[in-house]
């Protein structure tokens, strides 16, 4: 994809470089895990900004060298928050709203359904408790208020399923054409 904006290119160069590494405790690297999660925001029909959101939500995990599984050193990398700098005017508020509050829909649909929490990796539960737990009755219903909230939930399902070890995806490329329809011109 050559007509890629500086910033644009410079996301396809941190997953050329970091992409290859295994996905914290997981069967899939950070690029198969982020092109598993914008495949099934496209299958779902989501828009550009969500398929966008899918894509980079993990981003901030490849920002920075925590070593392998922090949450097995009792780490909470703070993600969701790390890539905002990286993102912030290069895309609009409804990419970095569900990027995110991502980790926070996990803490809602722990406390709304109570079959997630059960379906969730060791991994995904051993983050929970670094990430503040399930949310109390109040917390969710706070969190729903937040702006992005309803696409972070959708983001979050999809990021739960985008651990499969050999699934075929179209390729970074791919989704990257999304990232370059809803980012911010200047």
């Amino acid at each position: 994809m050559s007509s890629l904006t500086p910033r644009l290119a410079a996301i396809r160069d941190l997953f050329a470089a970091r992409g290859a590494e295994q996905y914290t405790g997981e069967p899939v690297s950070h690029l198969e895990h982020a092109l598993q999660c914008a495949l099934q925001a496209e299958q779902e029909g989501a828009d550009d900004t969500l398929i966008c959101a899918a894509l980079l939500h993990d981003l901030g995990h490849l920002l920075h060298d925590l070593g392998e599984t922090p949450s097995a050193q009792g780490v909470d990398d703070v993600h969701q928050y790390r890539v905002v700098p990286f993102l912030r005017g290069l895309f609009p508020d409804a990419v970095i709203d569900a990027i995110q509050r991502h980790v926070n829909a996990k803490r809602y649909l722990c406390a709304t359904r109570p079959e997630y929490y059960a379906a969730l990796s060791e991994d995904s539960k051993r983050s929970l408790v670094l990430q503040g737990g399930v949310f109390s009755t109040e917390q969710a219903l706070a969190f729903l208020q937040e702006p992005g909230a309803s696409d972070a939930v959708r983001l979050r399902v999809w990021d739960d399923r985008a651990k499969q070890a050999g699934l075929a995806t179209p390729d970074l490329d791919h989704y990257l054409q999304y990232a370059s329809r809803c980012a911010l011109l200047h």
